[in-house]
């Protein structure tokens, strides 16, 4: 087997686990949006998969970008909650304006980090609008509910014998 031919294969980005190949010029969100649309996903399950992979720390590299708990690897919706938290500002951590720093505003501590992706959900009216009926506080239900249908459909999704 030779091996420099699986550079083929390898995948450009993954939004959901927070990768991106240096390479690409086409913003991380966007490539997001296509890998979800190629996973059949709609956009509000999109969204809760992407909550619950950030807060189960299941980053590429192992980073915290994205991580917005202080619980990781529990199915929660701090992911949300956190990221929509009115105390915390977001400013570019190195000016390239990729990954951001979640600033506490009273004390100007950094809370957390993340990136173009994660912010898509603060920033984007649609996403927003599913980002924040799960960082409601009687959305925790609904959020695990969500995600487990959520990963289900995907881990599903090429299972002929189910069809």
């Amino acid at each position: 087997t030779e091996v420099d031919s699986f550079q083929y294969l390898e995948p450009q980005a993954d939004g959901f686990r927070n990768y991106k190949k240096a390479i690409h010029k086409t913003p991380a969100e966007e490539m997001l949006v296509d890998k979800a649309a190629l996973l059949g996903l709609t956009a509000p399950e999109m969204t809760v998969l992407v909550g619950g992979m950030r807060v189960l720390d299941t980053n590429w590299d192992g980073s915290k970008h994205g991580v917005f708990t202080d619980r990781p690897g529990t199915l929660t919706n701090d992911f949300f909650t956190n990221l929509l938290d009115m105390s915390t500002k977001w400013e570019s951590a190195n000016g390239d304006g990729q990954v951001f720093n979640g600033v506490d505003r009273k004390t100007g501590e950094t809370k957390f980090t993340g990136t173009r992706v994660d912010l898509i959900f603060g920033s984007n009216s649609e996403l927003r609008s599913y980002a924040e009926v799960y960082a409601c506080e009687d959305g925790k239900e609904k959020f695990v509910r969500d995600f487990i249908a959520a990963w289900n459909k995907v881990m599903n999704a090429d299972r002929f014998d189910l069809a």
